[in-house]
């Protein structure tokens, strides 16, 4: 074996291609390479990289690595002395280091994911490309990163395109520019990983070379069960930490309430004659709803007929009654007076009800449509004190530091446990003495009842 010619590995377009080998050598042998018809070549996905290179060392098989394209040596990367580490992020960073620095690192809003990351980063000390759900975050890794290294920090998106050794991009960039990038860095830090599974975003775990792979995340858990691909594209899950371990400690202590409001007489007719009319359509279609395709075959078969434009119509009639009725706003009038001097984040599940509030009460509103420097300029006024509150849909969801907020308001949402502990981590992040508080504003005697329950399935809310 020792004189057998090499195997050569290049890469091509976020794979590796496997070549020059011994006559009757089986490449299929070799972990996740593939013979690809089309070129006549054997080939594997660009995460394989670090196994191939892996087994052809335990084969002793003489190999020449022209796939890697970063220098294999330490980058010198220190970090400033100006925080030291808590207890538990060390904890998660040797969990790392001994799961073969791979794996997912699940730890709640507020406890410093961002920083264990920089800590893994400096153990790892090769070049790293951090991967972002959205701008706003992409912009406020790379700020944190110069300050924390004191390095140039590259950024990829929102009008920005500069590769550096340490470099910041979103999840639709990194898929985008795959061939710019993949055999670049040794290391990937998927920030907010939850994201990845989706069919064009684990593209970017997919081809990306860099065998050493960090997964952040408070809530790893999705609703189409993606999160069981995680370990194929990041590492499996190498440390777990919940809310309930460091509330009143390192995050606020909080309460979890739940507050129920009645429909009107007339607000329950209608519901009901609503929600009556919609199922009777879907009834008679055979759809079943709760199905991963059923909201999608709903809308299908409800375009074809007029009959199906009216239960399309009474669909979202009976959920704008459960979600909005005047109960609710009556409810957060009260809540309102309640916490005239807190800072509250009002949270709902749609725009429309964002910018009534926002009307009716004279509150800031953030939705996907507001540009981001008026964000960045709400979010100040917040939390200096000018603002007493913010309604917003889903763009505080996730990323965003509002450490100063201690209220939180759920008007409406999804039925999703990860929203749901989102929302919640916005209002735990240590700020003076605070107690928060998370309201859940629930219509009584409707499915929002169910979707309640539904979104309470985690630790943070037993």
């Amino acid at each position: 074996m020792p004189d057998d010619p090499p195997l050569t590995l290049t890469h091509d377009r976020g794979t590796v291609v496997v070549a020059d080998g011994p006559p009757a050598f089986n490449y299929n042998s070799l972990p996740g390479v593939l013979f690809d018809p089309r070129t006549s070549t054997h080939r594997a996905q660009g995460r394989h990289y670090r196994a191939i290179v892996e087994h052809v060392l335990r084969e002793k098989r003489p190999y020449q690595d022209k796939a890697r394209g970063w220098e294999n040596k330490p980058t010198g990367w220190k970090l400033n002395n100006q925080r030291t580490p808590r207890p538990y992020q060390l904890e998660a960073v040797e969990k790392w280091l001994a799961g073969g620095r791979r794996g997912v690192v699940v730890m709640p809003t507020g406890t410093g994911k961002t920083f264990t990351a920089f800590l893994c980063i400096e153990k790892v000390g090769r070049p790293t490309l951090i991967v972002t759900p959205k701008i706003d975050l992409m912009i406020q890794w790379a700020r944190e990163l110069e300050a924390a290294f004191g390095v140039d920090v590259g950024m990829v998106g929102g009008g920005e395109f500069e590769y550096k050794p340490l470099t910041v991009t979103t999840y639709d960039s990194a898929y985008i520019h795959l061939e710019r990038w993949a055999n670049r860095y040794g290391l990937v830090v998927f920030d907010e990983c939850h994201h990845l599974p989706g069919p064009s975003y684990a593209e970017a775990a997919n081809a990306g070379l860099a065998p050493f792979r960090l997964g952040l995340t408070a809530t790893p858990e999705r609703s189409d069960g993606g999160e069981d691909l995680l370990p194929a594209l990041v590492g499996p899950t190498v440390y777990r930490l919940d809310i309930t371990d460091v509330a009143g400690e390192f995050l606020a202590p909080y309460e979890a309430r739940r507050v129920f409001v009645e429909l009107t007489e007339e607000e329950a007719e209608r519901y009901a004659a609503c929600r009556e009319e919609y199922r009777g359509f879907v009834s008679s279609r055979g759809i079943n709803m709760s199905g991963p395709d059923g909201f999608r075959r709903f809308l299908f078969e409800a375009s074809k007929s007029p009959e199906g434009w009216a239960a399309a119509r009474a669909y979202r009639e009976q959920k704008r009654i459960m979600q909005a009725p005047s109960g609710k706003f009556a409810l957060l009038e009260e809540l309102l007076e309640r916490h005239a001097t807190d800072r509250v984040l009002i949270f709902t599940a749609d725009n429309a009800t964002v910018y009534h509030i926002a009307r009716q009460y004279l509150i800031p509103a953030m939705t996907n449509q507001t540009k981001p420097k008026e964000r960045k300029l709400i979010l100040q006024k917040f939390h200096a004190g000018e603002y007493a509150a913010v309604v917003t849909c889903q763009v505080l969801n996730e990323g965003v530091d509002v450490p100063a907020a201690n209220v939180g308001i759920v008007m409406s949402g999804t039925g999703s446990a990860t929203e749901n502990v989102q929302r919640l981590g916005r209002i735990l992040r240590k700020y003076g003495d605070k107690q928060a508080v998370l309201y859940e504003v629930i219509t009584r005697g409707t499915a929002e009842e169910y979707v309640s329950d539904r979104r309470r399935q985690h630790r943070a809310f037993q």
